[in-house]
């Protein structure tokens, strides 16, 4: 199943038909297992601000989710972190984060050096250009968000961030795919 979300024309094909966001929770029926709705609206919503800071980064800053992403790796780690670090952190392969760092080295945002205590390793840090256009991306993208949530109040915000730590305990009390461990089993009310 993919991630990506899609526009649909609804009703007619005319010219004025009105254009209605179509995402991966209209795939979910009545008759799905709460959980499973639960999971679709949760990757819905995800999707969907997910989508729209790709685009204003796009728009207003002409750079990229992972170029941002890397770049705030780099913002939490003054000294630089090491390739192997950086795509570790970002679960991407080194091929991927070194097309990245390229990128943002031409732009001068970043600068590679041989890592003091192991010769054979690079480190990557943010430039003082990287820094100032960094904190730029990173003040929009808190206005964005806080944006994004504002139909929530701040009691709901409280309410949420506890149901999902809840829920990511629960991840961790859960084992992977291969282990021993043996669930409860499955609540099937809706």
């Amino acid at each position: 199943m993919g991630t990506s979300s899609a526009l649909r024309k609804n009703g007619s094909e005319s010219a004025g038909a009105s254009v209605a966001f179509v995402d991966l929770e209209t795939r979910a029926t009545k008759d799905d297992h709460q959980a499973l709705r639960l999971w679709l609206r949760l990757l819905s919503c995800t999707v969907r601000v997910e989508n729209h800071v790709r685009g204003r980064l796009r728009q207003e800053f002409a750079t990229t989710l992972p170029r941002f992403d890397l770049m705030a790796q780099l913002e939490r780690h003054p000294h630089g972190l090491r390739m192997s670090e950086l795509s570790k952190r970002l679960m991407v392969s080194g091929g991927n984060v070194t097309g990245i760092t390229d990128q943002l080295e031409r732009e001068g945002l970043v600068a590679r050096t041989l890592d003091r205590e192991d010769r054979r390793a690079i480190t990557v840090k943010l430039t003082e250009t990287g820094l100032k256009r960094f904190a730029e991306m990173a003040a929009s993208h808190e206005e964005w968000i806080i944006e994004l949530l504002g139909g929530l109040n701040q009691e709901d915000k409280h309410a949420m961030l506890a149901m999902l730590r809840k829920l990511k305990t629960h991840f961790g009390d859960v084992a992977a795919p291969g282990t021993t461990h043996n669930p409860s089993p499955i609540d099937r009310r809706r």
